[in-house]
């Protein structure tokens, strides 16, 4: 097969035509504005339009011609200074239409570019999976076998490339225009001199790393920044080109001027650097200055605490710092990992203090990023779940520095599975809520109201562990909610608990008032755990019941940190689900779409045993199970992971 021929278009002011009315014409009204050019879409009046379309005509940015297509619109439709012949033509009918074939040879014999969609045969040219950046811009093209594929390798080949890389391309064409400007006389450009030349059509010449050591030949010397200009862009790496700022622009130029003696000297201290051709970046002082990439701020979770839980993301990130910030709970295995050449701060965060040392925190990283320091601020599990990382970010992104987020694994939900808590089951639980069990300011958070089928984990919450299981399984609070049925609907549903208490009529008016939802408590004998230092060496693990979980933990004693899963879920390996016996039958028990085929019951009583008994939802089943679950104490502890 013969390459096609790859070219950059000036489409400015062209008249691209698009025919039909689908999705693809409204891409392709797009990327013809994108590139400057103005669309015309030719399709009937009673066609459907995409809503694109519909949104780009009624802007004015796209002219619809109500009409069906004819011969005399390709040479009519056009610019006045091309005597009214079209520029493009792209044809998105489907590709058994007779009138695509017709467009082809037609535009063919007036050469004009075509496009038809689905029929390379039918194209006298095809657009390219572009990736743009300011002035750079990367095409990739199968030649018509596959856009999926093109599509995928111009991410992968953009994946790799270094972020600002098109400001640098802008930085380094004006740095190029300077040089030309500065080193040529008006009578070379009068003469015939070109800019546009690039060094890369031929291939490089065989004088492309000679140095230029006199002033002997004053031709060779006048060109002599314009090839070390050539010189940057073909050894340096494209990360170190990416960093170049207008600071480097002037530097360069002040450096390498025509006529600057020190210029010289320096091309004898770095002899070396002659015999070889190669520039040496150290020149231009941007080594020296650190200054090849500005500080960042890294938000990184650490993971529930085991170092290999640590993502690849993270890691990096630790290795490259220069200051690491770290939450008290990151444990040591996590810090040793951070490189001796760096410095380890650890929050002091205690009752009480909390606020103040979280304004240490910022301080001391906005003084590091100030300083040109990489900084990392460590924080347990996931910056952005219940760990102030948004806070965090909105502070230095508010005072000019770049912050990266890296997720990391909350112990919200590894936690229960090195607990062997699956927080969902289809036999036990069908939804997971996240709690913290501390406020803001240290206040208690409205507890959540009782759902059978729900598992809650509750974070930060052990050292006022009491009070929050008071609120669960005393909880008659009132939440207050907004009725939401429309105007013209007189009915709405109180609703008790997840209990639907009664109907009543209301008026328009007092639909839009607000109703009163009664949560409605915890069964004492829900299954709850306790879950401390998740995945580490010495984690510990409370099985019990909401009744007896504050004796527990006061029996054990606390080894944080540590979190509480209630639910059902909690016992679902553990407990009665796996015991044997009462409807699910001696052998392993299945998933609620496997239950009742193994043991004594069938079907949804086989469920409703799994689920605690009867299935009414009132706990009942979970106290004949609390023996199954846990032991006559009332809880059950196991040490190590």
């Amino acid at each position: 097969m013969i390459p096609a021929l790859l070219t950059a278009v000036d489409a400015t002011s062209h008249i691209h035509l698009i025919i039909g009315s689908n999705p693809l014409a409204a891409a392709r009204c797009s990327r013809s504005l994108e590139v400057g050019a103005h669309p015309k879409l030719i399709t009937p009046a009673d066609s459907l339009l995409h809503y694109g379309l519909q949104k780009r005509i009624e802007d004015g940015q796209v002219t619809w011609l109500t009409k069906s297509f004819s011969d005399t619109d390709l040479s009519t439709l056009g610019r006045p200074e091309v005597d009214g012949i079209v520029d493009a033509v792209f044809v998105t009918l489907p590709r058994t239409s007779p009138m695509s074939v017709h467009i082809s040879n037609l535009c063919r014999r007036l050469r004009i570019p075509v496009n038809v969609a689905d029929a390379p045969n039918l194209c006298s040219f095809t657009l390219l999976s572009v990736h743009a950046d300011g002035p750079l811009q990367i095409g990739i093209t199968t030649s018509g076998k596959g856009c999926k594929l093109a599509s995928r390798i111009r991410r992968e080949v953009v994946s790799a490339l270094p972020p600002n890389l098109g400001t640098a391309c802008e930085r380094l064409g004006n740095l190029r225009r300077r040089i030309w400007e500065e080193d040529h006389a008006a009578a070379d450009l009068v003469s015939g001199s070109s800019l546009e030349i690039e060094e890369d059509e031929g291939g490089q010449k065989a004088s492309f790393n000679q140095l230029i050591i006199n002033d002997e030949d004053r031709d060779a010397a006048k060109n002599r920044r314009m090839r070390w200009l050539s010189q940057i862009c073909e050894y340096w790496p494209l990360s170190r080109l990416a960093a170049i700022d207008d600071e480097d622009v002037d530097r360069i130029l002040h450096r390498y001027r025509g006529d600057n003696e020190e210029e010289e000297q320096d091309d004898q201290k770095t002899g070396a650097m002659e015999k070889t051709g190669v520039v040496d970046p150290a020149v231009f002082n941007l080594a020296s200055k650190q200054r090849l990439s500005k500080p960042k701020m890294v938000l990184a979770g650490s993971g529930p605490g085991h170092p290999d839980l640590l993502t690849t993301a993270t890691h990096k990130a630790i290795l490259h710092a220069d200051l690491v910030l770290a939450d008290k709970l990151v444990p040591e295995a996590v810090l040793a990992l951070v490189p001796r050449r760096a410095t380890i701060y650890i929050a002091r965060k205690f009752p009480g203090n909390a606020d103040r040392a979280q304004e240490e925190l910022l301080q001391m990283g906005l003084e590091g990023l100030k300083r040109g320091q990489n900084v990392v601020r460590l924080k347990q599990g996931d910056p952005y779940l219940y760990g102030r990382g948004a806070e965090e970010y909105a502070f230095f992104n508010q005072h000019g520095f770049e912050v990266v987020v890296i997720p990391g694994i909350t112990s919200a939900l590894s936690a229960p599975v090195f607990a062997g808590i699956p927080p969902t089951h289809r036999a036990v639980a069908d939804q997971v809520l996240v709690c913290t069990g501390t406020g803001r300011k240290g206040a208690a958070p409205d507890p959540p109201g009782y759902r059978p089928a729900r598992t809650v984990v509750f974070l930060m919450a052990l050292h006022r562990l009491s009070a929050l299981v008071e609120s669960l399984v005393e909880n008659n609070g009132i939440e207050e909610g907004v009725v939401t049925t429309t105007a013209t609907k007189q009915k709405h549903q109180l609703w008790r608990g997840d209990e639907k208490v009664k109907d009543q009529g209301l008026s328009t008016k007092e639909q839009e008032e607000k109703m009163k939802i009664q949560k409605k408590k915890w069964p004492k004998s829900t299954p709850c755990a306790v879950i401390e230092r998740a995945s580490c060496q010495d984690q510990r693990v409370i099985r019990t019941t909401l009744e007896y979980v504050c004796a527990a933990v006061e029996e054990e004693g606390s080894r944080p940190p540590g979190l509480l899963v209630v639910g059902r879920s909690c016992r679902v390996l553990h407990g009665h689900l796996y015991a044997g016996g009462d409807g699910v039958g001696g052998g392993d028990a299945g998933v609620v779409g496997d239950v009742g085929g193994d043991g004594d019951g069938s079907g949804d009583e086989s469920k409703r045993n799994m689920l605690g008994g009867d299935g009414d939802g009132d706990g009942d089943g979970d106290t004949k199970m609390i023996p199954r679950w846990v032991v006559e104490e009332g809880y059950k502890a196991l040490d190590s992971l």
